[in-house]
């Protein structure tokens, strides 16, 4: 009960701290170059812009975000996890009041450097979430729940939906400004890449003395099965055991300093994997 209270208390300050760093990116980098972000959030603030173009009525953030996250938060209770969603409840309504109450400031009118460092900021603010199991709501429910079901990473295939959402900022409000976007919604995705890797695969080939053991290691840390394959170097023609394993790139990190251990001669090639099709197990997001 402690240690779950403990957790849970660090889940919620780690929630709400970027809550409040994505909603200084939104008011000093986003609104100061006029960008779009992807998700929810771009299609809020496309949503503010047009009434405000239109109508010359300012409407706030938290509502329309709201409204846009109302499926993704379906997905999230029905398919992904009960707390997961809760937490993620959490970082929209924060983030939310923290952008109605946050006064703008231009840290740098400069669009590209506002593209750049923008992206990056809002790609910490969605991987401090992901650390803790929350999203920044939006894309992030439906890229999880592609990856849970499909088993691919999917963060690529969100730069492609942000991208339809660009082509309506840039009929509306120019193609500069679109543009510009897409730079910060790339800037985005690739940090995220290196950040955050639970959803990436990496392909496994040990070469080892020591097969028992090593296949015994990667299912305590991985939950993961491995395949044993015999082989035979090809200059001493020794036989030689190789274990083929599928992990989650987040696991190699572990993995491959404990492989070392077990066995110090132990030969590993790590490959990246983009597909994988088949009982691949993702630990549960509650």
């Amino acid at each position: 009960m402690k240690a779950t209270l403990k957790k849970d208390s660090i889940r919620l300050i780690v929630v709400l701290a970027a809550a409040f760093l994505m909603s200084v990116n939104i008011q000093s980098f986003i609104n100061a170059g006029g960008l779009f972000p992807g998700g929810a959030q771009g299609l809020t603030i496309v949503v503010q812009r047009i009434v405000l173009k239109y109508t010359g009525i300012s409407i706030p953030y938290s509502p329309v975000n709201i409204i846009l996250n109302i499926f993704p938060i379906y997905l999230g209770f029905r398919y992904i996890g009960k707390r997961f969603t809760i937490f993620s409840m959490i970082m929209v309504l924060a983030n939310g009041f923290f952008v109605d109450i946050i006064p703008a400031h231009a840290i740098t009118y400069d669009p590209l450097l506002i593209a750049v460092f923008g992206g990056i900021i809002n790609a910490v603010a969605i991987c401090m979430c992901l650390s803790v199991d929350a999203t920044s709501g939006g894309t992030d429910f439906i890229s999880i729940y592609l990856s849970q079901k499909k088993g691919v990473d999917s963060f690529p295939f969100i730069l492609g939906i942000n991208t339809v959402i660009l082509l309506i900022a840039g009929i509306y409000f120019g193609w500069e400004k679109a543009l510009y976007s897409m730079i910060f919604q790339y800037v985005t995705t690739q940090v995220l890449h290196i950040l955050y890797r639970v959803y990436q695969q990496q392909t496994l080939f040990i070469i080892t003395d020591k097969p028992a053991e090593v296949c015994d290691l990667i299912y305590r840390v991985a939950n993961h099965g491995a395949t044993l394959m015999h082989g035979e170097g090809s200059f001493e023609h020794q036989n030689k055991m190789i274990v083929y394993s599928v992990v989650s790139a987040s696991d190699t990190r572990k993995l491959i300093p404990a492989i070392k251990k077990i066995d110090e001669n132990a030969f590993i090639n790590s490959i990246r994997t983009d597909e994988v099709r088949g009982n691949f197990y993702l630990r549960p997001r509650d």
